[in-house]
């Protein structure tokens, strides 16, 4: 079984997996629109964290893990935990093309999406507002701050081709409210 991550799947995915690839889904495009009142925020403050969104032109970077044996029921208990229960993602099979064009044919996946009638989806914002409630926000994972940061880098060091305008664009807003804040690997640091 491979399993898609677009969002903190691609630097923690949690469970153990066989193999990993970088690569592609198309027909989606990733968001922030989902509300996180656990992981990356509370029901005082939800943070934002990205689900898909059906966009027939686009296409969304992550990794796909490859779970076998024993791996597929113990890494399915826990997303279904983490993604449907506590996130109110569905699931879904979607064709992942790896990054590596080695005459890989595109692999099945299961992805996890959440939709707009789940309770904690919030919909469309501007890049300004979805990042200043990101600032405020914070879960029992850590500050939502790191999520969007650690997303960001992902995108910019694995798949430097990709395009993702909005990730960036929230990056952005981020930056240019907080300007002194800066990323290390462990935490984040205010100078």
């Amino acid at each position: 079984v491979w399993i898609f991550g677009y969002g903190s799947l691609v630097w923690r995915p949690g469970f153990e997996f066989s193999s990993r690839k970088v690569g592609f889904i198309r027909g989606y495009s990733r968001r922030f629109w989902q509300g996180d009142t656990f992981h990356r925020g509370s029901e005082r403050m939800p943070g934002r964290v990205v689900t898909l969104l059906e966009d027939c032109g686009a296409c969304t970077w992550g990794v796909a893990y490859e779970v076998r044996g024993e791996q597929i029921a113990a890494s399915l208990e826990y997303l279904n935990m983490r993604e449907a229960v506590l996130g109110g993602y569905d699931t879904k099979l979607v064709k992942f093309h790896p990054q590596e064009k080695d005459g890989e044919e595109p692999i099945l996946a299961l992805v996890y999406i959440a939709t707009p009638q789940n309770p904690s989806y919030l919909g469309p914002a501007s890049e300004e507002d979805i990042a200043a409630q990101i600032i405020v926000s914070s879960g029992c994972a850590g500050h939502n701050i790191e999520y969007l940061l650690r997303l960001a880098d992902f995108m910019r060091y694995f798949c430097p081709q990709a395009e993702d305008k909005h990730l960036f664009s929230i990056e952005e807003a981020l930056v240019s409210i907080l300007p002194c804040l800066y990323y290390t690997e462990d935490s984040l640091e205010e100078t």
